[in-house]
């Protein structure tokens, strides 16, 4: 999924909740599988790693271009991301 893609799937989510036609709880599980798919299916030369492990960076998701680079950015998002590792998303 590409961007504009991803955007326009946000806007409709949205116009369908300010229509009444969804509830805010189906908005955010809307909005949260569009990102998750954008993310996973991200189209260039990043892909998606997700980090795991006792602390806050557990289940933390960012697209880099390699695994020690994505382990590089989970350190800078999280004051103290705790133990982790990173793998990729398949």
């Amino acid at each position: 999924m590409d961007r504009i893609s991803a955007l326009r799937n946000v806007e409709d989510a949205l116009a369908t909740f300010e229509a009444g036609e969804c509830s805010l709880s189906d908005l955010e599980a809307t909005v949260r599988g569009v990102l998750r798919t954008y993310a996973s299916d991200f189209e260039g030369d990043l892909q998606a790693y997700r980090a795991s492990g006792d602390g806050p960076a557990d289940g933390v998701v960012v697209l880099a271009s390699s695994g020690p680079a994505a382990r590089e950015r989970v350190e800078t998002l999280l004051d103290d991301p705790g133990s982790f590792t990173v793998a990729a998303v398949e």
